[in-house]
């Protein structure tokens, strides 16, 4: 606007200077015109033109001031203009000062909007979770129902003990009379021997022998009712106490998981405070890797890398090794029973743990851990709590107000020693898992899905392969936006062991655990061991996997051998006559065990593999079988034993457990002391 204004003051200036110029030409030719034609021309007409001239100069006059006039109002305008300019200007400046608060309200308006919709969808799973509170409530009502059955069932069992007290008076009674019988029926004998000579006494005697016939017949007709009833109430008995010892457990079960659930819940409104709170803009935690704590070396490796490399490679030295070690620590163990662990461990691929069952005090825990320590490999122990009821209780779980990974030792050491995934991880080392206790909780829990993993497994070439081994790598569950997903693959490096007591405290292991383990029942000893070791003290060296894996024997090296094949279909026709037949999978393992058992001098190598996995892998699952209807089958296995394989200890002990098993009717493997 001042430009257009500044343009019209110059054309008005320009066009003066013009007028100013045309009238000095006018006048200069006047005055020629004047000084030539002055005599020729009259005064009037001179005068004439002058008025004319003059009255042009008062026109241009006239126009000259308004000409000033609108020159005037046009520095105004331009002073108006600079006025408007500047606070444009202004405007400007404090538009851009203000573009970035306007951002930030905007990116206040974007979070919020986020943590709202965040905070409805933890609501919905707030209520999601307080309905499956509900719903535990009435459960534990429905408990609390079972608790006064269980208090009923007592009284019931006291009034059933009274009268099996009762009948065990009657049956003394009984068998005082069967004495009486068995005294009137030698009575008997010794009056017909003399028949002959009391001729005139028969009549007499008949009539009092058919008397006391009568008399036995009626007495053992009596015990004979007297024992049915004996059984019925013995059966009864039995299975109260079964009745029982199931609701006690389920009442168990159904505490634990309302603790549970309450946990959870507390969890639950703790992250939900926490997104609360990053709404408001308050940092949950520090912002540093999540997996840091995973990425820590766990002690038990760090002191496996410290270890001298082992010189030996041949598999007999290393296991007469181990006995060494056994004797440091005072801990003895049947040379059977070293060999059957040693040979569980190393068919980790097809059979994927050992489990050492019985009663608490036989050696379970030592054997896996002075086995680890003699033969060089790295042991971690992890205790099973009551509580466990899913993977993360093994593995840990994502912390969501401290914002990182919690991992177990356990999962510290899987990662350490994953060579497909961590750039860092050890190399060339074995290490032993032993979950002490495994049965504290429900194994199929916290384990089923561990176990799967290592069923899905890749043969060891194959490991690399990324495709192949997906199935088998445990994914950490991390929430979106904290890092790439972290998987951990549990190799061959690795072996896994367990430990069960039998009691009232413990879970019974489901048929997929015995499935995929190698069982080894410790059984009651027979004489109680000083246990005293010596002062020596043996440097423990690292066993290469390198020379583990040479140990390991593949399965064709027994596949054709007609001893294996017999004896393993014989197992399988004796299974499915017991109602319990075993597939291909297990048949395989069995073999695979075989195929792996050491050479060992003096030894019947075949006879005692194969006497291990009937002792190992079926009489496991003849659990809860009818011994009266299976009474045939079960004297085979025993003659299968003791004559095909010679094992008469474990013969014995399947008859011993036989004739345990007889006041309930039903077999349970009580294990074999060697």
């Amino acid at each position: 606007m001042l430009t257009e204004n500044l343009a019209l003051v110059f054309a008005i200036g320009g066009i003066l200077a013009i007028l100013t110029i045309i009238h000095f030409i006018l006048a200069w030719r006047h005055d020629h015109a004047v000084s030539i034609a002055g005599p020729l021309e009259a005064l009037h007409a001179i005068e004439a033109r002058v008025n004319a001239k003059r009255e042009d100069l008062k026109d241009l006059d006239e126009d000259l001031k308004k000409r000033q006039a609108a020159l005037e109002n046009l520095a105004k305008v331009g002073a108006d203009v600079e006025e408007l300019q500047r606070r444009r200007d202004e405007l400007l400046a404090e538009w851009s000062s203000l573009e970035e608060k306007r951002e930030e309200v905007r990116a206040v308006r974007a979070e919020t909007e986020q943590a709202v919709v965040e905070k409805q969808a933890k609501e919905s799973e707030l209520a999601a979770k307080q309905a499956e509170l509900e719903e535990v409530r009435e459960r534990l009502e429905k408990a609390e129902q079972l608790v006064g059955r269980i208090d009923a069932l007592k009284t019931e069992k006291e009034v059933l003990a009274t009268e099996v007290d009762e009948l065990r008076d009657k049956l003394r009674e009984l068998q005082e009379a069967e004495a009486r019988v068995a005294a009137l029926d030698a009575r008997v004998h010794e009056l017909e021997a003399n028949n002959a000579r009391l001729e005139g006494q028969v009549s007499a005697k008949e009539g009092q022998l058919d008397e006391l016939r009568a008399e036995v017949a009626t007495e053992r007709r009596a015990l004979a009712d007297v024992s049915a009833e004996r059984s019925n109430l013995a059966g009864e008995i039995a299975a109260s106490t079964s009745e029982l010892r199931q609701l006690q457990k389920e009442t168990e079960s159904l505490s634990d998981r309302r603790v549970t659930l309450e946990a959870r819940l507390a969890h639950l409104e703790a992250e939900i405070a926490a997104k609360a709170g990053q709404a408001t803009g308050k940092s949950p935690g520090a912002a540093d890797d999540p997996l840091r704590e995973l990425k820590e070396m766990p002690p038990v490796l760090r002191t496996m890398r410290e270890w001298d490399e082992s010189a030996v490679f041949v598999e007999a030295e290393a296991l007469k090794k181990v006995e060494k070690h056994f004797a440091i620590h005072g801990l003895e163990y049947h040379p059977r029973i070293l060999r059957a662990f040693h040979t569980a461990m190393k068919v980790n691929e097809s059979t994927q743990m050992a489990v050492l069952a019985g009663i608490s005090g036989t050696g379970k825990s030592q054997l896996p851990r002075v086995y680890s320590e003699g033969m060089g490999i790295g042991f971690l122990q992890v205790p099973v709590q009551p509580r466990w009821d899913s993977p993360q209780d093994l593995m840990g779980f994502y912390n969501y107000i401290e914002g990182r990974y919690r991992p177990t030792d356990m999962a510290k050491a899987l990662w350490a020693l994953d060579e497909q995934n961590n750039a860092e991880a050890v190399k060339d080392r074995m290490m032993m898992v032993l979950l002490d206790e495994m049965n504290l909780a429900r194994v199929e829990y916290y384990f089923s899905d561990f176990l799967s993993r290592l069923e899905s497994r890749p043969r060891r070439e194959l490991a690399g392969d990324k495709s192949r081994r997906k199935d088998a790598e445990i994914e950490l569950e991390l929430p979106s936006g904290k890092g790439d997903t972290c998987r951990i693959f549990p190799g061959y490096n690795l072996l896994f062991a367990g430990t069960m007591n039998e009691d009232e405290s413990t879970q019974s292991l489901s048929d997929k655990v015995v499935d995929r383990a190698n069982v080894l029942r410790f059984s009651a000893p027979k004489t109680i061991k000083s246990g005293q070791g010596s002062d020596a003290h043996a440097k423990t060296e690292a066993l290469s996997q390198r020379v583990w894996q040479k140990w390991v024997k593949p399965v064709s090296l027994v596949e054709k051998e007609a001893k294996v094949t017999d004896s393993v279909d014989r197992m399988v026709d004796l299974m499915r006559d017991f109602k319990r037949p075993i597939g291909h999978r297990l048949g395989r393992a069995i073999k695979a065990y075989v195929a792996n058992y050491p050479e060992i001098e003096g030894s019947n190598r075949l006879n005692e593999a194969i006497a291990d996995q009937v002792e190992m892998r079926l009489l496991p699952k003849l659990r809860g079988v009818e011994i009266e209807q299976a009474s045939t089958t079960f004297d085979e296995l025993r003659s299968f034993v003791d004559r095909d394989l010679g094992d008469n200890l474990l013969a014995d002990a399947i008859g011993d457990a036989l004739q345990a098993a007889e006041a309930t009717g039903q077999f349970v493997w009580t294990g074999v002391t060697r």
